[in-house]
C-alpha cells in the first residue's frame, strides 16, 4: 500500500465512525469487491496474548507476501467514551510495514465486543484489496460473541494460568470458537489447563473446535497455527460452508441495520413532550413501548 492509499483509506475509516446508520458507506477509488479478504478473529481474556499473537501472524503472513489489515477493538468508558487504544502501541513496529494497516477502535459501550462500525471497517479494508483482516476484540470474555458476526474463522485465545479461563469458557466462548489456543504453553500449569479443556469439549457432540497450544513471545506454535488457519480457509471455501456463513452474516447484519435506522428515525420524530406524557403516565412500561412504536408506524407523529 503506497502512502497516498494509506492516507484515503484512514480518511474513509475516520469518515466511517462518523456515519449514521442510514447513510451509505464510503467507497474508495478502484475499489475491490468485498469478501475476497480472508478474515480472522481473534478473542479471550485478558491478559492471553492476543496482541502478541497477532503481531507473530502478520509477521508471517508478510514473510508469504500478503498484506494484511488489523482491526483492533479497545474498551471505552461508557461514560466519556475514551479508550486505551494501547493495541497501536503494541503493534508499533508493524506500522513501518507498507503492507500492514492497523486501525484502532473504540466500542463506544457496544455488546458484544464488536462495534457496529468495526464490521463495516474490514469490509472497507477489504475492498483496498488486503489479503488477510485480523480482528482482535475487548477481551471480555463470553460478551465476545459479535465476533462470529464479521469473521470467518473465530480463534479464542487462553492463557493457562487465567484460573477462570475454563469457567469463562463454560459461560460462552466455547460456541463461538472454530480453534482454541492456548498461549503461553511455557507456564506452568499448562497441562492441567489442556486436560481441563480436553474435558468440556468432549461435552460437544458436533463441530468440536480444534485446539492448538503456542507461545508467542518465543515463537513456538506459530507455524502450526498459521497452517490450521490457511488450511480451515482453503477447506471452507471448498465444502461451501465460507458461503453459508458469510450469508448468514450478510443476514444478521441487515437485520441489525434495520433495527439501527427504525430505532433514530423514531426518536427523530417523536417529540420530548409526548415521551414525557407516556413516561408519566401509570401505564406499564412495556405498554408504554408498544404504544410509541404504533404512533410510529402509523405516522401520526407530533413532528
Amino acid at each position: 500500500m503506497n502512502p497516498k492509499q494509506r492516507i484515503q483509506l484512514s480518511r474513509l475509516l475516520t469518515r466511517l465512525d462518523r456515519l449514521d446508520p442510514s447513510e451509505s458507506l464510503p467507497k474508495p477509488e478502484h475499489a475491490r469487491p468485498v469478501g475476497s479478504a480472508f478474515r480472522i478473529g481473534i478473542t479471550g481474556p485478558l491478559g492471553a496474548g492476543k496482541s502478541t499473537l497477532i503481531n507473530k501472524i502478520a509477521r508471517e503472513y508478510r514473510k508469504l507476501e500478503m498484506s494484511v489489515g488489523i482491526i483492533a477493538v479497545d474498551p471505552s468508558s461508557p461514560f466519556t467514551g475514551g479508550a486505551l487504544l494501547g493495541d497501536r502501541v503494541r503493534m508499533h513496529d508493524l506500522t513501518l510495514d507498507d503492507g500492514i494497516f492497523i486501525r484502532s477502535l473504540a466500542t463506544r459501550g457496544a455488546s458484544g465486543g464488536l462495534t457496529f462500525s468495526a464490521i463495516d471497517a474490514a469490509d472497507l479494508i477489504d475492498s483496498f484489496g488486503f489479503d488477510r483482516i485480523i480482528i482482535e476484540t475487548v477481551g471480555v470474555g463470553q460478551s465476545e460473541v459479535d465476533i462470529v458476526g464479521a469473521c470467518d474463522a473465530t480463534v479464542v485465545v487462553f492463557e493457562p494460568g487465567s484460573g477462570d479461563g475454563i469457567q469463562v469458557m463454560k459461560a460462552g466462548l466455547m460456541e463461538i470458537a472454530d480453534l482454541f489456543v492456548v498461549n503461553k504453553m511455557d507456564l506452568k500449569g499448562t497441562d492441567r489447563f489442556l486436560t481441563e479443556l480436553e474435558t468440556i469439549l468432549e461435552m460437544k457432540d458436533h463441530d468440536r473446535p480444534d485446539v492448538l497450544t503456542t507461545s508467542a513471545n518465543l515463537g513456538d506454535g506459530i507455524s502450526e497455527l498459521m497452517d490450521w488457519l490457511e488450511d480451515y480457509f482453503k477447506r471452507s471455501m471448498n465444502d461451501g460452508s465460507l458461503e453459508n456463513r458469510r450469508a448468514g452474516q450478510r443476514i444478521d447484519r441487515i437485520k441489525r441495520s434495520v433495527e439501527l435506522i427504525v430505532a433514530r428515525k423514531l426518536w427523530q420524530v417523536i417529540s420530548p413532550a409526548t415521551l414525557d406524557k407516556v413516561v408519566n403516565s401509570d401505564m406499564p412500561v412495556r405498554k408504554a413501548a408498544h404504544q410509541l412504536i404504533e404512533q410510529f408506524f402509523s405516522g401520526k407523529t407530533d413532528r
